[in-house]
């Protein structure tokens, strides 16, 4: 039998909840994990990043073979066909073997899974299918669900949410999705390549919300290439489903004319809200905010003394990555040690083709707090993105313009996840665009990219 005493219980086996738990283990606390669902690794793993990539990836290799893009490389394919239940079956399977390995690195470091839903029945205890659990410290760490559409019914056939677009069992003709946001563009994305004609609707007038400004601006003029429609500051005003197909009712968000737009599935994607309902926090005393959320300190503390809160419940973007560092240093702070998370320095990343990435500062937001310096550089006159045919895109680097630190880095480019890596670690240790324009860069590289906006700070780019 399961002991039921612990040093810590993390309640949420997501990306910050899992990484907690086997930090806090491999420090030496007793630890268990609450999870209800039958595997580990949460939305992330189960129902959102790692399956939509899947799906991405497998859709970007039809397209590739389809579309005769690889024929100027002196490569051709005849009928090319896309089975859709061997690619869904290609990602439950990458799923499976992600989620078994969480399972395994549990059993590794000793973590208790505790398998059902946790609800607080005191401040160090909780209850889990009518089993009483007692730690000296709780950590909440139970992520976030899909915000529903008011009158609209998901009822994952024809009105579906991220999960029932990861799990269409045929290509839509007609797709249309409801929010402009990263889900609604990746997932937008992978059906349009297997050959859905794909419909955005976006309330606000560009694409992606928060985003650098030249960076959306780019966005709207690259999926329209790809064949997008945009319906931008559009509000949806209704979804009817009858026979299988869908009448989405769309009108200007400023007011005007109507129009219904016919679909036979709608995604709906305008966001997440954290789960915190079902948890008993009235009964502890932890409160959340107008937006639902846990405020934490800097030590990931409620304020209920130990009590603990991480990822996609507390403040700050609902990213897989933030809630895994958060999950790493809360864990060291519930150990007695100093965790540390650098908020300010969190990418970001858009999975499409090419992709979107940032971290700091957009140009807009490092305006409204002083004087800066832009630099930027074109993928198209970068060699090896010219040689590869992928020439979209941009590098952008926002510096200060007195010390000349960087503020801000926002890349549009194939290999733009990969490549703001570089920026973080340059930002994290207080670089200057100086430091990063002087630092040797493989060639040919799309990562030269970044080196030339740096130098371009100042003016003084090579290649343009």
């Amino acid at each position: 039998m399961t002991d039921t005493q612990y040093d810590l219980i993390v309640i949420g086996a997501g990306p910050g909840g899992y990484v907690a738990a086997i930090r806090a283990a491999q420090l030496g606390l007793k630890t268990a994990c609450v999870e209800s669902r039958e595997t580990l690794g949460g939305t992330c793993l189960n129902v959102g990043c790692i399956p939509s990539k899947a799906l991405l990836h497998a859709s970007e290799l039809y397209e590739e073979a389809h579309s005769g893009t690889l024929a100027k490389f002196g490569i051709s394919f005849k009928d090319v066909k896309v089975d859709v239940a061997a690619m869904q079956a290609e990602k439950i399977k990458a799923v499976g073997e992600l989620t078994g390995g969480i399972e395994f690195l549990f059993k590794k470091n000793k973590v208790d899974w505790l398998k059902g839903h946790a609800k607080f029945t005191a401040t160090n205890s909780i209850d889990v299918n009518g089993q009483s659990y007692s730690a000296k410290k709780i950590m909440i760490a139970t992520g976030s669900s899909v915000t529903p559409l008011p009158g609209v019914e998901i009822d994952q056939k024809v009105v579906v949410d991220s999960t029932g677009a990861l799990a269409l069992p045929k290509v839509p003709k007609h797709l249309v999705v409801i929010g402009g946001g990263v889900i609604g563009l990746e997932l937008g994305s992978v059906w349009r390549r297997l050959g859905a004609e794909v419909t955005v609707v976006e309330y606000l007038d560009q694409l992606l919300p928060g985003m650098d400004g030249e960076v959306r601006k780019e966005a709207g003029r690259i999926f329209k290439k790809q064949g997008f429609a945009l319906k931008l500051s559009t509000k949806v005003t209704g979804v009817a489903v009858k026979g299988g197909k869908a009448s989405v009712s769309i009108e200007p968000a400023a007011g005007g004319t109507a129009e219904t737009l016919e679909a036979d599935c709608v995604l709906v994607a305008i966001g997440r809200r954290p789960n915190t309902e079902g948890l008993g926090l009235e009964a502890v005393g932890v409160e959340t905010n107008a937006r639902g959320q846990i405020e934490v300190g800097h030590d990931f503390q409620t304020k209920v003394p130990g009590i603990y809160a991480i990822g996609d419940v507390t403040p700050g973007p609902m990213l897989a990555h933030k809630a895994e560092d958060e999950g790493i240093a809360a864990a060291e702070f519930c150990a007695g040690m100093t965790g540390i998370v650098n908020h300010d320095v969190i990418p970001g990343v858009v999975y499409t083709m090419p992709e979107f990435a940032s971290v700091g500062l957009t140009e807009e937001q490092a305006k409204a707090r002083g004087e800066v310096k832009v630099g930027k550089f074109p993928m198209m006159a970068n060699s090896r993105a010219k040689t590869n045919r992928d020439t979209d895109g941009f590098v952008k680097v926002v510096a200060d313009a007195k010390t000349d630190r960087v503020l801000g880095v926002h890349i549009v480019a194939s290999l733009a996840g990969t490549m703001i890596a570089q920026a973080a670690q340059a930002m994290e240790f207080g670089a200057t665009s100086e430091d990063i324009a002087y630092t040797c860069h493989a060639h040919p590289t799309h990562s030269e990219a970044l080196k030339e906006a740096a130098m371009a700070v100042t003016g003084k780019p090579i290649h343009i």
